[in-house]
């Protein structure tokens, strides 16, 4: 195994769990450092071997370029890079913060995103961190019929304030605010049919929440995707809060509690907020915990 291992490029890398102050919880995210001068095809292959939601790849440049730019970090799924994701944003930035420290700039760090620069301001000595997101882009509002019929609910579960919309900080989702939680017990999407759909209308996954009609938490939220279920969907939140804000459904700069992920035993803790600024949604905010897990060595041949 020494022999082998002398043979090969070692890469370290870490595992969190985010949006979650506990291990096994929350979502897991793969964090490889070093990854300056691997193909993306490799990095694919990489992100594939850890079968994680997300996993990221920390390619660190001078102080003065990260100064200005920040941290460049890419971003990949098991299929595809994405410009933007919340909890592999929240969650690189909290490893920086333990593993990197110099890339703190008082109580933020910097990434540089695809989608491009994210902060991440984090709170005292904690690993609680708030993401701000990019200012929203509200694109088509969703025929209520079709949309209750592709997640397999009814019409009369769904809000009456407003119809489902893609909304945008960096990925586009549709959104969809249901009258009660107890509503996502029953959610199927039916994700063939709602691919095509939703790729016709300019978004690429359904984010479907709604209100406990209690304090803590205030919503509850489900995010299903090739054909499983993601435990915490922080870019799909940010979305979440605009349109809430936007439809006057979650007044300016309140800061609401979602729980994502019980049904599949992950449960996430999202807190979200978004103002409005000059008759526009900004200031969209997204925070939560991460929980250190693992932490290892690749041998790349």
């Amino acid at each position: 195994m020494a022999d082998f291992a002398a043979s090969c490029q070692t890469l370290d890398y870490q595992i969190v769990d985010v949006f979650t102050e506990t291990a096994l919880k929350g979502n897991g995210l793969a964090v490889v450092f070093d990854t300056i001068g691997l193909t993306t095809e490799r990095m694919q292959a990489i992100a594939r071997e850890f079968n994680l939601s997300e996993t990221t790849f920390i390619q660190r440049r001078d102080a003065d370029t990260e100064k200005r730019e920040g941290v460049r970090v890419r971003i990949f799924t098991t299929l595809e890079e994405l410009p933007f994701a919340g909890h592999p944003t929240l969650g690189t930035a909290s490893v920086l913060k333990l593993s990197a420290p110099e890339t703190l700039a008082g109580d933020t760090i910097t990434l540089a995103l695809k989608v491009g620069a994210v902060p991440v301001r984090f709170r005292d000595d904690s690993l609680f961190g708030e993401m701000t997101q990019r200012d929203p882009e509200f694109g088509t509002q969703l025929d209520l019929e079709t949309v209750a019929r592709l997640i397999g609910l009814r019409t009369d579960d769904l809000h009456i304030a407003s119809s489902p919309q893609v909304v945008s900080t960096g990925t586009a989702f549709a959104i969809v605010a249901l009258r009660s939680h107890d509503s996502l017990a029953r959610l199927k999407v039916e994700q063939e049919e709602a691919t095509r759909y939703l790729r016709e209308h300019g978004g690429r996954w359904f984010y479907v929440l709604g209100p406990t009609g209690g304090d803590n938490p205030a919503w509850r939220a489900r995010m299903q995707f090739y054909g499983g279920e993601d435990p915490a969907t922080g870019s799909a939140a940010g979305c979440a809060i605009s349109y809430l804000v936007c439809h006057g459904i979650v007044a300016p700069r309140q800061q609401i509690h979602v729980q994502q992920g019980v049904e599949i035993g992950r449960t996430s803790d999202l807190f979200l907020a978004a103002d409005i600024i000059s008759g526009k949604v900004s200031d969209v905010r997204v925070g939560g915990s991460t929980v250190r897990v693992a932490k290892g060595q690749l041998f790349l041949p």
